[in-house]
C-alpha cells in the first residue's frame, strides 16, 4: 500500500454505513472538498470503485479497502456533449471523458478543454472546484449537494 492508501475496510453491518462514510456518497464528496479523491478497491478481486461502495459491484465481497486515488490518467473514451444537464447549460457543449488514473480505476468527468483538443490517451490531471468558479447554476443543485465540489480533468499533453 501506498502513503495515500486508508486502512478502512468496508463495513460489515448497515449501522456502519453512516452519512460521513467514505462508502457514502456524502463522504466522497466530502473527501472531494478537502482535495482527495477516494476509491474503494474490492481486496478479493481487485476492482476499483469509483465512488467507493460498501460492497464489490464485481464479486459481492464486503472486503472493500478505500484508497486515495491518483490525481493523473489517460482518455480512454471521451465525447462532447451538447445538450448537458441543466446545471451545465451554459458550458455546452461540454466534453466527458471517461478517464483511467494511473492506478487502473476509472472515473467519468468533465474535460476542460473543447472535445477537438482530446484524443484517446490524452493525459489528463484531476482536480475539484467549487461549482460557483466552474459556473455551474446553484438552483439547479438539490439542496444536500449544495457544498459538493465538481471534479474535472485538465489537459496535460
Amino acid at each position: 500500500m501506498s502513503d495515500h492508501d486508508i486502512t478502512q475496510t468496508g463495513p460489515l453491518a448497515p449501522e456502519d454505513v453512516t452519512a460521513d462514510s467514505p462508502f457514502t456518497l456524502p463522504g466522497f464528496f466530502d473527501a472531494l472538498g478537502d482535495g482527495r479523491l477516494l476509491a474503494g478497491r474490492c481486496t478479493d478481486c481487485g476492482t476499483h470503485l469509483v465512488p467507493p461502495r460498501p460492497a464489490c459491484y464485481e464479486c459481492g465481497s464486503r472486503a472493500v479497502t478505500i484508497e486515495e486515488q491518483p490525481r493523473t490518467g489517460e482518455v480512454v473514451s471521451y465525447t462532447a456533449v451538447h445538450r448537458p444537464p441543466s446545471p451545465f447549460s451554459d458550458l455546452a457543449p461540454v466534453t466527458v471523458a471517461v478517464v483511467e488514473l494511473d492506478s487502473g480505476a476509472r472515473l467519468t468527468g468533465r474535460v476542460t478543454a473543447p472535445v477537438e483538443e482530446v484524443e484517446i490517451g490524452s493525459s489528463v490531471a484531476w482536480r475539484a472546484r467549487d461549482p460557483d468558479e466552474v459556473g455551474i447554476d446553484p438552483s439547479a443543485h438539490l439542496p444536500y449537494e449544495e457544498d459538493w465540489p465538481v471534479h474535472e480533468f485538465e489537459l496535460t499533453r
